[in-house]
């Protein structure tokens, strides 16, 4: 078995679509600046990556709207290019051949700030029904896979950073248990003040609010690191499915997948990556 990635899809701080943030990453531009989906001035960090330029009426339907939260939608969007991109006709496919599998590591967090804070300052009545579901980690899975049809063997990782590494590892392991094709990746967003406090709280943010100095993640002046929103997912096939449905590209394989977890420091035991 062969796993192949045949579309891609990204929204992301530095390039809405696989086009412009292609470009953006030869430019060598960032996504990184001051935060201005709320008012951050009283907090410590101010810098984040926001994804720009994205207003959901353009790419959804009116009814998803008001039941998603804005990670939901950029989730939706990439999901929309990658399929569009694979020229996967999801109708011609057998819809319990096709999954879905996203990483996330919190949830649509904006969207529960919300209607918490309509809960607490009008009351009940003024909660939305959606908000049983819109704040779930696993929703950006649902959504997709409702709204494309995909109703394999699907699901969510909730492993932080490495959630759509995970993801795609999963996906995989689907594909070598007969599945055909999984929509899969990694899309998060929690830029909101419930969100904010709560990575605020780790104490492993920057707190320097120069753009460029930020995050230095291999630099000795790394002084934390910088939420941001969006993400990217891929269309992963079984390669011998990909070529029958006559598709016409391939990027990649993704030819394994392992994971592990380094101990505790100090604790004298040798790390979980073996080097060679």
């Amino acid at each position: 078995m062969t796993a192949v990635v045949t579309g891609i899809g990204v929204t992301a701080p530095n390039g809405l679509g696989v086009e412009a943030y292609w470009k953006a990453a030869l430019d060598g531009k960032g996504g990184l600046g001051p935060l201005t989906r709320f008012d951050a001035t009283q907090y410590p960090t101010r810098i984040a990556g926001e994804v720009d330029g994205f207003d959901a009426a353009e790419h959804l339907p009116s009814r998803l709207i008001p039941q998603t939260d804005h990670m939901t939608r950029l989730a939706l969007k990439a999901a929309d290019e990658a399929l569009a991109d694979a020229a996967v006709d999801t109708a011609a496919l057998d819809e319990y051949g096709m999954g879905v599998i996203t990483g996330a590591s919190g949830g649509g967090v904006e969207f529960g700030h919300r209607e918490l804070q309509n809960l607490w300052s009008k009351g009940k009545e003024y909660v939305s029904a959606y908000q049983s579901f819109a704040w779930f980690y696993a929703v950006n899975t649902g959504q997709i896979s409702i709204r494309h049809g995909l109703r394999g063997p699907s699901g969510v990782l909730v492993t932080d950073q490495a959630s759509g590494i995970d993801a795609l590892g999963h996906a995989r392991r689907q594909l070598r248990r007969g599945t055909g094709l999984v929509v899969s990746g990694g899309v998060d967003g929690a830029l909101c003040p419930w969100g904010w406090v709560a990575q605020i709280a780790t104490g492993e943010l920057s707190r320097v609010d120069d753009p460029e100095r930020a995050y230095l993640p291999f630099s000795a002046e790394a002084s934390g690191y910088v939420p941001g929103e969006g993400g990217a997912l891929l269309v992963v096939e079984e390669a011998e499915a990909a070529r029958a449905r006559g598709a016409h590209q391939v990027y990649g394989e993704i030819a394994g997948y392992a994971a592990t977890l380094d101990p505790k420091p100090g604790s004298g035991r040798p790390p979980g990556l073996e080097r060679a």
